[in-house]
């Protein structure tokens, strides 16, 4: 089982879409894959489960997701202090395994655990009862039901991104070709670098993946070579920009699904042979 963070500080980098089209191909490459959606705007989840993970002030969020799973978290650790309980009722209160949020997606091979706008509200009392080891030892227990899992992570560097680094073997950063993106990275690096040292020796940056490239556009083949010039891990598939991503979020899906033969999902297919021979 390989576990891979869509990282990136900084938000509209193309996360969701890179989380989703990656764990489509790898799903459609015959691999059971999970999307595990970190992110409160629920963007993977609603990409992958249409109208039932689009959530509004008159629709209840899509249940059960990834913050009732921290809510068990929470609870278990309330149930456990309370003086008195039988064992019989602490058993039966301990948290569920990450294998009861799951939601089949309509594609084969392809499961998601989605998000919900109420996430954030957790985060304090997480922290506070140190449950950031959490994630990772669920995952632990997901080995052998899953060959591919993709955790898409919201734009901060915040507990639940780092519950996902904490969990992860390999982080995969989206960049797209700004001054401004490019400053920010080396922050991203370094938080990554802290995480792997201070928390998961394991972890490794699999390589950056230049999204909305213009390849006859001056200034990202600048940005990019420069990149390149400072020993930065950037992948050699690079996504170029297209309207059809547009048409693939509109109808929920994914462009290997959608138009197997487009450019943009040809240079999708690239990027994820190019990442299966970095895990070989």
């Amino acid at each position: 089982m390989l576990t891979r963070v869509i990282f990136n500080q900084k938000g509209g980098v193309g996360k969701s879409s890179i989380t989703v089209n990656l764990a489509a191909i790898s799903a459609n490459e015959g691999f059971k894959t999970l999307v595990i959606d970190l992110d409160p705007q629920a963007n993977s989840s609603q990409y992958l489960l249409g109208d039932d993970a689009t959530y509004s002030t008159d629709k209840p969020v899509l249940e059960p997701n990834i913050e009732n799973y921290f809510d068990e978290v929470l609870g278990t650790n309330q149930s456990k202090g309370l003086i008195g309980n039988a064992l019989g009722n602490i058993l039966k209160n301990r948290s569920k395994g990450l294998d009861a949020f799951v939601h089949q997606s309509p594609f084969k091979n392809l499961d998601v655990i989605p998000a919900s706008p109420n996430l954030g509200a957790l985060a304090h009392a997480l922290e506070s009862k140190h449950k950031i080891y959490k994630l990772r030892d669920a995952l632990q227990q997901l080995e052998g039901h899953y060959d591919r899992i993709f955790i898409d992570t919201p734009p901060a560097f915040n507990f639940f991104t780092l519950s996902a680094l904490i969990a992860a073997d390999r982080v995969l950063i989206p960049f797209d070709c700004d001054v401004f993106s490019k400053r920010a990275l080396y922050t991203l690096i370094e938080n990554i670098l802290e995480t792997q040292d201070d928390h998961n020796d394991r972890l490794s940056i699999e390589g950056i993946v230049v999204n909305q490239y213009q390849h006859q556009a001056k200034l990202p083949k600048e940005v990019v070579q420069q990149l390149k010039d400072e020993g930065l891990p950037v992948l050699e598939s690079m996504l170029p920009p297209s309207i059809i991503m547009k048409e693939s979020h509109h109808k929920n899906l994914p462009l290997i699904y959608l138009a197997t033969e487009h450019k943009l999902t040809k240079a999708y297919q690239l990027l994820f042979n190019e990442l299966e021979q970095h895990s070989r």
